[in-house]
């Protein structure tokens, strides 16, 4: 296994710290936008700037619209919905659980085995959710559950990536933003009012969290990921991604002076340190999709 460069490091801290930063952009977003509604129109502005480079074949069309479901709608509508009321790290520590959610629907759906290292990482992973979730920040159990199915929405879409025809990384990002648009925007139809109002009253927070979290994040953040998995083996790499959380959570505490008190600490900790030991023993799940 040959060490990183230097230039790669650097790539590598870049997209960890721009992923961390893309929940502080949504929450930015977040104060002047519905959440719905803000996803669809980053879903839109992704579709409109990869799908002229990417074709789809008919046989992969299905499994993309089910990511669709899963990925567009299941777990970034719900993350959306679950980051009203919770703060940023939170919301990026908790959706990390998808990793070990993974784990555990790979040994059901594919059949693969979970050494006891693994285990033991899932379960001081699942340790933290508890001890996080009484953290006093959090006042909106609601939140929490949506969050929690929102990291399964991840789990079942990268279960399902292993199961469906190849296809390129921003091509599958880009068609399955296609396909989660009329998804998410009837819901914020039916649930959410005054968008188009909101919309031309919105400043710099709102487009912010629009045009970070597509282009910073969906496109340039995953196109350097991307290009890190190509040169080195995907254990080597996977563990980083593990560092946006982390620092999601100083972020808000810095930019957006959020709370951290002993049980966030801990919780962080647990989650994140459980999903290490889960992740650098064995085989690693399926690469990264979207943050």
């Amino acid at each position: 296994m040959k060490p990183i460069s230097l230039r790669d490091l650097l790539i590598l801290l870049l997209v960890v710290n721009g992923w961390a930063f893309n929940v502080i952009a949504m929450k930015f977003g977040l104060m002047e936008l519905p959440p719905l509604f803000m996803l669809t129109l980053r879903f839109v502005l992704v579709a409109a700037l990869l799908l002229p480079f990417h074709r789809l074949a008919w046989r992969q069309l299905p499994g993309m619209m089910l990511l669709g479901f899963t990925f567009g709608f299941v777990h970034f509508g719900l993350m959306v919905i679950g980051m009203q009321t919770t703060d940023a790290g939170t919301t990026a520590v908790f959706i990390q659980m998808g990793t070990p959610i993974a784990m555990l629907l790979a040994t059901i759906w594919l059949k693969e085995r979970l050494h006891y290292r693994q285990i033991m990482g899932v379960v001081v992973a699942f340790v933290g959710v508890m001890i996080l979730a009484g953290s006093p920040a959090l006042t909106h159990w609601q939140s929490i559950m949506w969050l929690l199915i929102s990291a399964c929405g991840w789990a079942c879409s990268t279960v399902l990536i292993k199961r469906l025809p190849p296809i390129a990384p921003l091509a599958m990002t880009g068609w399955l933003s296609l396909f989660a648009i009329p998804m998410v925007g009837v819901s914020s139809l039916l649930t959410e009012q005054h968008q188009l109002t909101l919309l031309l009253a919105a400043g710099w927070r709102g487009w912010l969290g629009v045009i970070y979290s597509a282009l910073g994040s969906s496109i340039l953040a995953y196109s350097l990921w991307y290009g890190l998995l190509k040169r080195y083996p995907a254990s080597q790499i996977l563990p980083w991604s593990l560092l946006s959380p982390a620092l999601a959570l100083l972020m808000g505490v810095a930019i957006l002076h959020e709370s951290l008190d002993h049980s966030k600490v801990i919780g962080t900790l647990l989650i994140v340190g459980g999903i290490l030991l889960a992740v650098v023993q064995g085989t690693v799940m399926k690469k990264k999709l979207l943050a």
